[in-house]
């Protein structure tokens, strides 16, 4: 190296310790906040009246100490006064501490299908694993600060209720120490729905300024995240007749706010909205009254790994000697199709039954469950309804099938055709499409009028198993003998013997289970494969290796779908087989479905029970050629 390139290190390197010395010694001051910012971070308040910052759940994270570790369930419980919550849907109780909905659990749903199951619970208290709760307050504007409203470390006090049901409410109240009070009215309705009425008192002398919110905080993901392409968890809200569906997975990529310090997404609601946490069979949401605007937020806050669902309503001023209230419905159960309609027409909550995930099919989804469901109530199991459900749908089918399979009967007549011009033009494929499709013209027959019947079933297939997977009136639905869940695949195991030996059947959804075929799969297959010997194999051997195969394949591609839906298929494919077989009949077409059978185990050299298998006659030997003698010349 020469001396050029020593100095211009010694220089770089000279100038790096003097830059770190002046950062270290006369590090610059912080800048000021503007005054802007520094108002709203006071206030909780932004420039049109909404509130913004109301307290972060985060602040509640453990109840009984400051360490952000987690407690067992019963302490979280033991650690706070509470008012008990008993209706016939509903059990659990009401936080003093805060206020707060954060003990709940679902009397008619239970986590199995074993007798000793426990409750599902849906909400659980700040400092336990999972934690799961719904707050409610007022964010303070003006000269008000947080110490002037009630937050989520508030104690507050009984005013009336000793216990929340359908017949009794909850009154609390807290008085600050400028004599302002307010008041929480909680009701509760059989089902799921809670009533939550807020109100304030200005017993000072002076205005206040402050904005109501409600927040359902959620500690990380859930455990027992589907992570399914056709099923909707995460945030879900309505705004203004628009739905919008966040999944956990998106909610920390929402913009960042740096006065809140979070991820979030506010939508301005003019009139009527809800927003909330959706899982596959449970829901907790915010809806405040119609009529009401509110922001609607989806927030998720990095550093405490919260996620939040929030209403926040605009600012009000609060004069001397007044009392203003404001009504919000909260949502916390199952979600059942009944009562989630019926809080949709009787209390207005804008499409709330929309917050059930029909998906993109919603056309075909809602009223196939709606009108599986109306059947249920006439022959009350669901198992026989999807039997009645899969008539319906045949019939309304019909007029296509019909044409379909008198078409395949007329295109069976023309085999002999076929194979004459087959004969005649040899390889010829071109010359061959052209005299074929010359002689369907002529014998007015259309050869695609086959799949008719196919196209319709693929998005009627979809749509039922979108219902079958989604909705909680197939959870733990029985239907006969081993079938005890038909939103569950089959419980039975070829590898077993269905039983028969002392081992338990594979996990659902490890490899194994893919080969543990259930008594259901096996019918499917066997019911597909019974199907195809309606008609022969194709000539074609490609076509005839796919075909034989198919049945097979479609029995271990579904062998772990829901048990339902696995039984709409079968009774589909043996509606199909009848149909199919009477309508050949009646065009003069007798299907050999023995012989069909018979000539499918011949190509695969699989010998049939009754049939001996022809032993093969070698070829004749061509006769030996005689050798000429050859000729000799005498010398």
């Amino acid at each position: 190296m020469d001396e050029q390139n020593k100095n211009m290190l010694k220089a770089v390197g000279l100038s790096f310790v003097v830059i770190l010395l002046w950062v270290l010694l006369f590090a610059p001051e912080e800048p000021e906040v503007p005054v802007e910012q520094q108002q709203v971070q006071q206030d909780g308040i932004s420039d049109d009246g909404v509130a913004t910052t109301p307290p972060t759940a985060g602040t509640v994270v453990s109840l009984s100490t400051n360490s952000l570790g987690e407690i067992s369930l019963d302490r979280a419980l033991e650690d706070s006064d509470r008012i008990t919550i008993d209706t016939p849907s509903l059990t659990g109780s009401v936080s003093l501490l805060g206020g707060r909905i954060d003990d709940l659990s679902l009397k008619r749903y239970n986590e199995t299908l074993k007798e000793d199951s426990d409750l599902v619970r849906l909400l659980s208290p700040a400092g336990v694993n999972q934690a799961y709760y719904v707050l409610f307050g007022w964010s303070p504007a003006g000269n008000l600060e947080f110490r002037d409203v009630p937050g989520s470390s508030t104690e507050w006090t009984i005013e009336s209720g000793q216990e929340l049901t359908p017949e009794s409410s909850l009154v609390l109240s807290w008085t600050n120490e400028i004599g302002v009070t307010f008041r929480r009215i909680i009701e509760v309705d059989e089902n799921y729905l809670f009533t939550v009425t807020q109100t304030v008192t200005n017993n000072s002398e002076s205005t206040l300024r402050m904005a109501p919110y409600g927040i359902i905080a959620r500690h990380g993901e859930p455990q027992n995240l589907q992570n399914f392409f056709i099923l909707h968890e995460g945030v879900v809200r309505m705004t203004d007749g628009e739905l919008q569906e966040i999944d956990y997975d998106n909610v920390p990529d929402l913009d960042y706010d740096t006065v809140e310090g979070a991820n979030l997404e506010k939508q301005v609601v003019q009139s009527n909205g809800w927003v909330g946490f959706t899982d596959k069979y449970w829901m907790t949401t915010l809806a405040p009254k119609p009529g009401t605007s509110f922001t609607s937020v989806a927030k998720y806050t990095d550093r405490s790994d919260i996620y939040q669902a929030e209403s926040r309503y605009p600012a009000v001023d609060i004069y001397p000697r007044s009392t203003i209230e404001t009504v919000t419905y909260l949502f916390a159960g199952a979600k059942q199709w009944t009562p989630i309609k019926n809080y949709q027409d009787n209390y207005l909550i804008d499409r709330f039954e929309d917050s059930i995930d029909w998906g993109w099919f919603f056309f075909l989804t809602k009223p196939i469950f709606q009108l599986l469901y109306w059947i249920n109530g006439k022959v009350g199991n669901m198992g026989w309804s999807i039997l009645c459900l899969t008539l319906i749908i045949k019939a309304f089918l019909f007029p296509l099938a019909y044409k379909s399979y008198v078409s395949m009967a007329r295109m069976k007549e023309l085999q002999p055709e076929m194979e004459k011009i087959k004969a005649r033009v040899g390889d010829d494929r071109k010359r061959m499409q052209q005299e074929m499709m010359a002689m369907y013209r002529e014998r007015k027959i259309n050869p695609a009028a086959g799949c008719l019947p196919i196209l319709p079933q693929i998005p009627i297939f979809f749509s039922l198993y979108k219902v079958i997977f989604v909705t909680i009136e197939m959870r733990h639905a029985p239907f006969i003998l081993w079938v005890k869940d038909l939103s569950a695949p089959d419980p039975t195991s070829i590898l077993n013997l269905f039983g028969a030996l002392p081992w338990s059947t594979p996990e659902t959804g490890t490899l194994l289970a893919l080969i543990s075929l259930g008594v259901l799969p096996i019918m499917l297959g066997v019911s597909m494969w019974l199907q195809q010997k309606l008609n022969p194999a194709p000539t074609d051997p490609t076509q005839a290796m796919v075909f034989a195969w198919l049945p097979w394949v479609f029995m271990f591609m579904l062998g772990q779908f829901a048990s339902g839906l696995i039984i709409y298929w079968i009774a589909n494919n043996l509606i199909t087989f009848i149909q199919q077989y009477v309508i050949m009949r009646s065009q003069g077409v007798k299907p050999d479905i023995l012989g069909n059978i018979r000539s499918s185990f011949a190509k695969t050299n699989l010998p049939i029970v009754g049939t001996p298998k022809e032993k093969e006659e070698p070829p004749p030997k061509k006769p030996a050629k005689k050798k000429k003698n050859k000729k000799t010349t005498p010398n």
